[in-house]
């Protein structure tokens, strides 16, 4: 019987010789992250997880259900990412926040745009060409696109790499406390520490394709 609080389980997964995954669990409502060294694997583990790619072998669960058997578009719009160098279109700041939603045929007011980007702390009009924002710049405003496609799962890989040590703090607070108060799951790829032991609910270390830590905090 599958836990119904998991909401992913990997089993004997592997990818190539890049990731080797006996078992893991992620459970669902939680902040998770993974840590570990560069080439280790993490962000391979995040593609999985978004079925970006697929496993040479095992099985991954979602909700109960093989990942293989269920339709990627609509998986992603379940289970949104965010990659370490987000995609920036072409076009003002609102363009690039709206561009997620009209795939998803979501309807989002200015109103709603304004607070995604006070939650990530930017301070740029809306009518900006997104072109000449800064890397952190591009990078929050990416967070805030994620955040308006009030996606139930978000993965996301090195949020905030381009960010200095107190904006970095602040942007993943604000993050974090979204997720929590729209009972949301949050799995994440971070290379500070301290941002998984302040924020996580479980971190897991990742070294050489496989898993070789797990702490619970509060534990």
């Amino acid at each position: 019987m599958v836990n119904t609080d998991w909401l992913f389980l990997c089993k004997d997964v592997r990818y190539g010789a890049i990731l080797c995954l006996e078992e893991l669990s992620i459970v669902a409502g939680q902040v998770t992250c993974f840590v570990g060294e560069s080439g280790g694997g993490k962000t391979t583990l995040l593609k999985l997880l978004n079925k970006l790619i697929s496993p040479t072998d095992g099985v991954i669960l979602y909700k109960g259900t093989d990942l293989k058997d269920i339709d990627s578009v609509t998986h992603r719009r379940d289970v949104v990412m965010l990659s370490q160098k987000p995609f920036i279109f072409e076009g003002t700041v609102k363009d690039n926040l709206l561009k997620g939603a009209a795939y998803q045929n979501l309807s989002i007011d200015d109103d709603a745009i304004l607070s995604a980007l006070q939650r990530v702390k930017l301070n740029q009009p809306l009518d900006k060409d997104a072109s000449k924002l800064s890397g952190g710049e591009a990078q929050r405003m990416a967070l805030a696109r994620i955040m308006l496609l009030n996606a139930p799962v978000i993965l996301l890989d090195e949020p905030s790499s381009a960010l200095d040590e107190d904006t970095e703090r602040l942007v993943i607070e604000e993050i974090v406390s979204y997720v929590r108060q729209n009972n949301k799951t949050l799995i994440m790829v971070t290379h500070a520490g301290f941002i998984a032991r302040e924020y996580a609910d479980v971190i897991y270390t990742i070294s050489n394709g496989s898993i070789t830590g797990r702490v619970q905090n509060g534990q």
